[in-house]
């Protein structure tokens, strides 16, 4: 995740940055949040607090995600110890703090993990609290990237039948070794725990025929490891929790068997493999 360094006010320590990619990609969204200074050393300077580890904060933190668009996706919430060394069996990319991922909302609801950051992009000076509000995101300082180790409550999943992963031609019949995809058509896949839907339903009830449901977080598939267009994710009518996500097989693609992978909300599911013919 990446983030605008936020201009600080430092009498309270509390702080708003903005979200700019997740995983690379475009986002939105605001991270808020609240810190007391520690200073803790094992080699402290007057004033410091002496200890076996160095750290300098106690941090509360929430990540509001949404779309490019402004959607809404889920919030992440944080909390922890700030600078000092990664944990162990945090990502190697994370060069430090020490912080918990204690819950989530929307597409992240009941999510669990770890954070720390990596390098940071030099900062401009702290912000005033007397200057004009614009400024604070006009002259933002900077770019800080933080590593989130999430694990999800539940990750997408493509259904499985007895004749193999639930993926359907046009016609919906079923994509077999006797009945392959070719590269350029377009397949329709089955899907497990996408998350939310817009405009919505109440938890545990199915989906509605009208409107149709559309997932409200970003979804993406990827054929042999490359991104294939997404032409809709919906739920599906009279059913809970199961979803119909159209794509198309990317132009080029090799005749064989390959594999597809299923993402909702930055969250990759497992991968599934489906037979491709020569026939276009």
């Amino acid at each position: 995740m990446t983030t605008r360094v936020p201009r600080r006010n430092f009498g309270e320590l509390v702080f708003i940055g903005d979200i700019v990619a997740v995983n690379g990609q475009p986002a939105k969204g605001t991270w808020v949040g609240r810190s007391s200074e520690i200073i803790q050393n094992p080699n402290p300077q007057p004033g410091q607090a002496i200890s076996d580890i160095n750290r300098s904060v106690v941090t509360q933190n929430a990540f509001e995600i949404l779309q490019p668009d402004g959607t809404p996706i889920g919030t992440i919430m944080v909390n922890g110890l700030g600078a000092g060394p990664r944990p162990p069996g945090a990502p190697l990319v994370s060069t430090g703090s020490n912080q918990v991922v204690v819950g989530g909302t929307g597409a992240f609801l009941g999510a669990r993990g770890q954070m720390g950051s990596a390098r940071v992009a030099q900062e401009r000076p702290p912000a005033s609290v007397t200057e004009d509000p614009g400024n604070r995101r006009t002259l933002s300082g900077g770019t800080r990237r933080l590593v989130v180790h999430l694990i999800p409550l539940s990750r997408p999943e493509t259904v499985t039948t007895p004749s193999g992963p639930a993926v359907f031609q046009a016609d919906m019949s079923q994509v077999t070794a006797v009945n392959p995809a070719r590269a350029g058509e377009v397949l329709i896949l089955t899907a497990t725990h996408l998350g939310p839907t817009r405009p919505g339903v109440d938890p545990g009830q199915p989906f509605p025929e009208s409107p149709l449901q559309v997932v409200n977080s970003p979804v993406e598939v990827k054929v042999n490891g490359q991104a294939a267009e997404v032409v809709s994710k919906v739920g599906v009518p009279g059913a809970v929790n199961t979803y119909r996500v159209e794509f198309r097989v990317p132009e080029g693609t090799a005749a064989g068997t390959a594999t597809v992978q299923l993402s909702a909300a930055w969250i990759a599911g497992p991968e599934v493999q489906i037979p491709v013919s020569l026939m276009n």
